[in-house]
């Protein structure tokens, strides 16, 4: 028998979910059998594998030691560094500034990445601690490609990763970038196309008429600097796809410097630049009436001036 006791980030979850994550290797069709025998509890009782938790309930799953071990605390996030460049933090959102170069997740043959920093900050501060976690690490609620630097939201509470999750889907966050266009873009547009990616690719196309699996994009152009050919632009996602800023700009002949996927490489080799100069410049919420992450609404966060933009614009701020 497993026996868990619901802390304030396991709560407002489903039970089934939550079981799925305390218990990773029990079958799932095993789980739903187990609730069918009456052989899960809350708090004494039978449930449905509906019910949702509150903080302090008791859960029991009647199965044997050997059928499934209690998830074990991940500590490999000690690996990377605590280094942190935080642009704003409250006791449960944090938003930093990524570097160019770091992964935003595990991957690959990299083992540093920005939310092992994350963990590993917040562990020192002693705000996350996974051994008494069942369900729950702290995760960012977007990310950013490897060499595109700027702004990376992260939740430190369960409660507040539901909250940003939530303002995402629904349009209630404005992610405004700023990058240098080797051509000039349209001056204060909103540009409309078609997006799909290659998975096998890794890459992405871009239509101006609707395609079978293309879906609808809208990306916001608006010129702030020119200098000796190049463009300093910003640009507000109004959709969030795959490469959209990068593929969408290549398309209309505007690609972004240094990018060495969607870009002119003539022009990349020439200025010598091999990584996207590409920021997440800045974040503006929009939490509707009741939420508690409301007083968001009242910030807007900027990143710092890139070193892209200083080395061609100078401080423009």
């Amino acid at each position: 028998m497993k026996i868990f006791i619901i802390n304030e980030n396991d709560s407002g979850q489903r039970i089934d979910k939550f079981i799925s994550k305390a218990l990773p290797d029990l079958p799932k069709s095993m789980m739903y059998r187990l609730f069918r025998q009456k052989d899960v509890k809350l708090n004494g009782k039978r449930c449905d594998f509906s019910a949702k938790l509150n903080c302090g309930d008791e859960v029991k799953v009647y199965v044997k030691d050997d059928v499934s071990a209690p998830k074990k605390a991940d500590m490999s996030f000690l690996k990377a560094p605590s280094d942190l460049n935080i642009v704003y933090e409250d006791s449960s959102v944090i938003i930093v500034n990524k570097p160019q170069g770091l992964d935003s997740h595990p991957g690959g043959s990299f083992s540093d990445n920005l939310i092992d920093r994350i963990k590993h900050y917040l562990y020192d501060k002693g705000e996350y601690s996974p051994e008494n976690e069942a369900s729950f690490a702290p995760a960012l609620t977007s990310r950013l490609d490897r060499n595109t630097c700027g702004l990376v939201t992260a939740a430190k509470k369960a409660d507040a990763l539901r909250e940003l999750n939530y303002a995402i889907k629904n349009g209630l966050v404005t992610k405004i970038y700023r990058c240098i266009t080797v051509s000039a873009p349209p001056e204060d547009a909103v540009l409309t196309a078609y997006h799909k990616k290659e998975e096998s690719r890794n890459i992405v196309r871009i239509s101006d008429t609707p395609l079978e699996d293309y879906k609808l994009i809208k990306t916001g152009c608006h010129t702030v600097s020119s200098h000796n050919g190049l463009y300093l632009a910003e640009i507000t996602l109004y959709t969030g796809r795959t490469h959209q800023i990068r593929a969408h700009l290549a398309h209309i002949g505007a690609p972004v410097l240094g990018d060495g996927k969607y870009g002119n490489i003539a022009v990349n080799k020439r200025y010598g630049e091999y990584r996207q100069t590409l920021c997440a410049y800045s974040l503006k919420f929009s939490f509707p009436e009741g939420s508690p992450l409301r007083y968001l609404n009242d910030i807007v966060i900027k990143a710092r001036t890139p070193d892209f933009e200083k080395k061609y614009f100078g401080q423009l701020g």
